[in-house]
């Protein structure tokens, strides 16, 4: 079985990933099972973080290596929080925290439009001249407040254009056909494909 070092230690993209992969006898590893530790996300944009994620993994486990950076953009707020979705509400922030200063900052607002961005990069080696690179966006809008109870990160208070409830609402089937993830994956298997890599 092939295998890939996922670089994040985040348990519902390993969930994702691994969902979507286990189709073409791929495993996916989480950077953790290697000891590697987060590097700092020093790039100004979506891709060079992944990028700077992905060559790290790759480095230290001598696997290829898949690496996401995604986050909320939302419009009112000029594409904030944007890269810095993870730790909006500072380093180590919660889900709850980072959402809730979010619905603070949009308090009687009615412009609320956002997407989920994200792009993949996957290295065969951390010295990969042409990694592939995939992006992709989940349009929507953000909720008046929190609801329901499944998804991650800013799940809850994202009302995607296709539903009425947030994110975390809907089935993890449904949120994989539709989220930001789901559709770079489908582009990034696409790629891996024709380049030969999956079969």
């Amino acid at each position: 079985m092939n295998q890939i070092v996922l670089a994040s230690g985040n348990k519902g993209k390993l969930k994702e990933f691994s969902q979507l992969m286990a189709d073409f006898g791929v495993e996916i590893l989480a950077q953790s099972e290697f000891n590697v530790v987060e590097v700092p996300e020093t790039g100004t944009t979506f891709v060079e973080n992944a990028i700077i994620k992905a060559r790290h993994a790759a480095e230290v486990t001598g696997h290829a290596a898949i690496a996401d950076d995604s986050g909320l953009e939302v419009d009112f707020l000029q594409g904030a929080p944007g890269i810095y979705s993870a730790r909006y509400a500072g380093e180590g922030a919660k889900d709850e925290q980072n959402y809730t200063k979010l619905l603070t900052a949009l308090e009687g607002q009615s412009e609320r439009s956002a997407r989920f961005q994200c792009v993949l990069v996957y290295m065969r080696h951390a010295k990969d001249p042409t990694p592939i690179i995939c992006q992709a966006s989940w349009e929507g809008r953000i909720a008046n407040a929190a609801q329901g109870e499944n998804g991650h990160g800013y799940d809850p208070i994202f009302i995607p254009a296709e539903h009425e409830c947030s994110a975390a609402e809907i089935s993890s089937d449904e949120k994989n056909k539709l989220s930001h993830r789901g559709k770079a994956l489908v582009l990034l298997i696409d790629a891996m494909k024709q380049q030969g890599i999956l079969k």
